[in-house]
């Protein structure tokens, strides 16, 4: 049986699998190993998954939804046509256009899979994305950390022993940096640190304000269309700012009077507090594994947004070296999930290698604040599991009640760092039981659990009585009801996805057709010509031909729209 590995990233997805003694990366329908983390919908209805859904962001906004894995764990929803869809719901659509991939190359069906998420994520976070696995009909019996997967990518387990390294990972919509070491066959990471909220979107939408504020256009005045267009002319010249000095934007919008230029020292004056915040995990997982700069041995950068040379300036300087980035950054994580995928199937090549894993956040439960009388302050913070704990860890704490004749104790379970409960995430709670005593005489233990998938129990047991409780973590995305995830599956199951085999053809003519709009002259012309010779060939329904003619359209609209990264 072959289990899938996944790369379920906020810009863009794949997936990879363990065969023949390596990971192997599965390309999609289109032939690429990458896959827009895009949904939408065509004119008829049917649903679009990746490249054609991305194409159509620019011209139907309204009928596709991206950059949905960034509120993963949250009640945030986005609309697709008529209906509204929560993030595991669109992840899920994601999810399954990869299974699709991966059975179509190898001919069997997959109903397995290990799915990579940002070493920050927390416990609803992670709840939500194995729940997507399981709406795109997956068995997600494990999660990796991305920096994980993407040290087991480089080989950093074969490194000699004692080896040191930092994996900085910046990708679309997140931001996490963790700290390995490798020592007799085990990889273990000593700290992690984060910003879930912080990546290349970030940095776009700081150009996307620079334009506005010079061109002293009001967003809000904009269309959909013009501000996808928007948003993609800025995306490509961002890109191109790291290999040269200034970029010529021309007439991007109506409402732009003049062509303007951007140069690569305007852009890095306006993501200066970005780039503020990527130091502070940088910092704070150093601090954590008690470690300085010098005695790493190796940084790694991972992450499609580590492509920016102003952030790979910055790494540079900070650890006075220049960072490792020999492989792919969109597809290192995707390769080691497919060398975990192949750990999990316990293939005989890869038994030497253990990983261990750390706990991202501290958890622990709200206890009596005595100096808060007003109660203003609310709760205070009761760490159980200190944050960057090696995984699986269980901890106990005793806990006694505070008033006389007390008979229930609330147990609040939180995530985060603060003194104050309030300022934490609350995950869930536990009503228990005790018997009246006077104040202090009764007592429970609260035993908490985290094992390598990032999930959390709790056990509670009341000391007089032996009674034992056990927690169900409610009131977030991740966690729904039997009833609630069949009826989730039905309400995909009613969506028609695009027929595969067509879908290649449509997205190619539909992006001829939109470089035809926007181009003028002997361009125009020839774009037409391109169109009717494919358009001919498809007509003939000769599925050689078509292959080759594919091929061949592909590479031409390519040279023509000249969008390369460097």
């Amino acid at each position: 049986m072959t289990i899938l590995g996944i790369d379920l990233g906020t810009t863009n997805s794949a997936c990879a699998i363990w065969r023949d003694g390596k990971s192997e990366l599965i390309p999609n329908r289109f032939g690429d190993f990458l896959t827009p983390s895009v949904v939408g919908l065509d004119d008829n209805g049917e649903l679009l998954v990746g490249k054609f859904a991305k194409q159509r962001l620019l011209s139907h906004p309204h009928l596709c939804a991206s950059v949905f894995k960034r509120y993963m764990g949250t009640d945030n929803q986005q609309t697709l046509g008529k209906k509204n869809f929560t993030s595991p719901e669109l992840s899920a659509l994601v999810l399954k256009s990869l299974k699709q991939d991966a059975e179509t190359l190898l001919g069997e069906t997959v109903i397995e899979a290990v799915i990579s998420v940002p070493a920050y994520f927390n416990d609803v976070q992670r709840k939500a994305t194995r729940l997507a696995g399981e709406l795109a009909g997956l068995k997600v019996e494990r999660l990796i950390n991305e920096p994980t997967a993407a040290a087991m990518a480089y080989g950093l387990h074969e490194k000699p022993e004692g080896s040191r390294f930092m994996v900085v990972d910046l990708g679309g919509g997140t931001f996490d940096v963790s700290i390995m070491e490798y020592f007799s066959g085990v990889l273990e990471v000593h700290a992690s640190a984060g910003d879930n909220f912080l990546g290349g979107e970030d940095f776009l939408e700081a150009l996307v304000q620079w334009y506005l504020e010079l061109t002293g256009i009001d967003k809000n005045a904009l269309n959909r269309v013009q501000v996808q267009q928007l948003y993609s002319t800025l995306e490509q010249a961002k890109r191109k700012l790291s290999s040269v000095e200034e970029v010529k934007l021309d007439l991007i919008l109506p409402q732009q009077k003049e062509p303007i230029s951007l140069r690569r020292d305007t852009f890095n004056q306006r993501v200066q507090s970005l780039l503020s915040r990527i130091q502070l995990p940088v910092e704070r997982a150093l601090n954590d594994a008690d470690i300085s700069p010098t005695d790493l041995d190796d940084v790694v950068l991972v992450g499609g947004a580590t492509r920016m040379q102003i952030f790979r300036s910055m790494i540079a300087r900070m650890f006075r070296r220049m960072p490792a980035a020999n492989l792919d950054p969109d597809l290192v994580v995707a390769m080691g999930a497919g060398i975990q995928a192949g750990l999990k199937a316990k293939d005989a090549a890869l038994d030497d290698i253990v990983l261990t894993d750390v706990c991202p956040y501290t958890l622990g439960t709200g206890i009596h604040n005595e100096n808060d009388p007003g109660g203003k302050q609310g709760t205070l913070f009761l760490p159980i599991i200190e944050r960057n704990s090696v995984v699986p860890v269980s901890i106990v704490k005793t806990l006694y009640t505070v008033t006389d004749n007390q008979s229930r104790v609330l147990v609040d379970i939180y995530q985060g760092e603060s003194r104050l409960t309030r300022n934490n995430v609350k995950l869930g709670e536990l009503e228990v039981k005790v018997p009246k005593n006077k104040a202090g005489a009764e007592s429970i233990d609260v035993r908490y659990s985290y094992d390598m998938n990032g999930l959390l129990e709790v056990d509670i047991k009341v000391n007089s009585t032996g009674e034992v409780f056990n927690t169900m973590i409610k009131n977030n995305a991740g966690n729904l009801s039997e009833s609630d995830i069949a009826k989730t599956r039905e309400k995909l199951a009613t969506l028609k996805f695009h027929p595969r085999e067509d879908e290649v053809n449509r997205a190619l003519l539909h992006r001829a057709e939109r470089m035809f709009e926007s181009a003028l002259g002997e361009k125009r012309e020839h774009l037409s010509h391109l169109l009717q010779h494919f358009e001919s060939v498809l007509e003939g329904q000769n599925q050689h031909e078509i292959k080759l003619a594919q091929k061949r359209f592909d590479e031409m609209l390519d040279e023509l729209e000249g969008e390369h990264w460097f």
